[in-house]
């Protein structure tokens, strides 16, 4: 939800209090002409400082790091400056090149002593205002973002579209969803060209109220303003999916996959799985699952799709739907390599003793119980069959005794050494 929502400001430039007139740019008009703050008075004036802190800040927006601190740090601890002016420009220098490291604690501190020094100009200290609430988002710190935005409207006297987005995907963050709506309409409204990021953020603040037929409009709105673009149509298949619409989000996912526009390999997984729940909701599921497993292996031999747990179990599920149960098995057996328990291991169990392979059957369930399963006497029941089978009668009692102390199988346990003691 974040992507695409930091555009740091140019650090600013310093402007002498006085003299050097012909280097003076000339005077732009205040871009916070309505502000409730006084415009204070600018304590710069030595030259000497003004260069030297315009080659650290051109350090910092050049993305030159170390020669920014070593530049800046000076300046922005007091030492190298008596200029409140220059030290909080140093502080807000160092704070871009904090942020850009990942350090986000540091970033927010020198913003706030920054803004706290009391000598900025207004135009510079309201955007230092502006970017602290963009830190404090990215921090994680959403209702302090909220609180900084609205202050920055409130004595900035200036409204734009993204001061309002900012504070929808805080307001998100903090689930209030309602106020996410809000703030993303209001955004909306103040501009032509919405960025895409809005839109996410109300469809999911609507799907989270509960009122999917909006969510639903605003991600097909978008899907049709980019309907290259996999991220919106991954969030529209979503919705869609959660909506019960699964041929509405497969016809999406399929004419997507036709056109090549899958790149990565949960889009390949997503497409299988639509397959899959198409293919139980009908009479013949062959088609749908068979069209599951071409997906998989196409994913796979392109290199997209990693062969892993969940591409193999995906597999195996369609391939079992489709009747082949060699298949299913096969693919059951490359998933379980990476699979988080034994839970697949019994399933593949329970395949191998209905295909009359009891010895297999039997060391697949016993695999099941090494790895951890949720219910033990399914496996016991697997490996008392098996024994059985195999016409082992003391170790399939043995096994069932076992199935028996567990509530899901002992009424099946007992059943089965009831016949088996007559």
């Amino acid at each position: 939800m974040l992507a695409g929502l930091l555009v740091l400001p140019m650090v600013a430039t310093p402007a002498m209090a006085g003299g050097h007139k012909s280097e003076e740019p000339a005077k732009k008009e205040s871009q916070y002409p309505n502000a409730t703050r006084k415009e204070p008075k600018l304590d710069l004036t030595k030259q000497s400082d003004a260069d030297q802190l315009n080659k650290g800040l051109a350090a910092v927006n050049s993305g030159d790091s170390a020669t920014a601190k070593q530049i800046l740090q000076p300046f922005a601890d007091g030492t190298g400056t008596k200029s409140k002016y220059v030290q909080a420009l140093a502080q807000q220098g160092l704070a871009n090149v904090a942020y850009h490291a990942g350090d986000m604690n540091t970033a927010i501190d020198l913003l706030q002593k920054a803004l706290a020094n009391g000598v900025l100009p207004n135009d510079t200290y309201f955007g230092l205002e502006y970017e602290l609430a963009q830190f404090y988002l990215i921090h994680g710190d959403y209702q302090k973002s909220i609180d900084t935005v609205e202050k920055w409207r409130a004595e900035g006297r200036k409204e734009t579209a993204d001061s309002y987005a900012l504070e929808g995907k805080a307001y998100y963050r903090l689930d209030q969803y309602q106020k996410a709506i809000d703030s993303i309409k209001k955004a909306m409204s103040m501009t032509d060209k919405p960025d895409d990021s809005w839109n996410q953020v109300l469809a999911a603040s609507y799907a989270e109220t509960g009122n999917s037929d909006e969510a639903l409009a605003t991600a097909k709105q978008q899907l049709a303003k980019h309907p290259g673009d996999m991220t919106t149509l991954n969030n529209t298949v979503s919705l869609l999916v959660g909506a019960n619409k699964y041929s509405e989000a497969l016809d999406l996912m399929q004419d997507a996959y036709k056109k090549g526009e899958f790149k990565e390999s949960k889009s390949y997984i997503t497409l299988a799985k639509l397959h899959l729940m198409k293919a139980q909701d009908a009479n013949d599921p062959k088609p749908e699952a068979q069209a599951a497993v071409t997906v998989i292996k196409d994913g796979i031999s392109k290199g997209i799709v990693k062969p892993d747990y969940q591409a193999y179990r995906v597999e195996g599920d369609a391939a079992y739907l489709s009747d082949d149960i060699k298949g299913a098995i096969t693919a059951y057996d490359k998933a379980s390599t990476s699979a988080p328990d034994g839970e697949l291991d019994l399933q593949t169990a329970k395949l191998l003793l209905s295909e009359k392979k009891f010895s297999a059957g039997r060391l697949k369930a016993r695999s099941a119980l090494k790895r951890g399963i949720k219910h033990e006497g399914e496996a016991y029941v697997v490996i008392a069959e098996s024994e059985r089978a195999m016409h082992n009668e003391s170790a399939a009692i043995a096994a069932m005794r076992k199935a028996e102390k567990d509530p899901t199988t002992r009424a099946k346990a007992q059943a089965w050494l009831k016949k088996v003691s007559r």
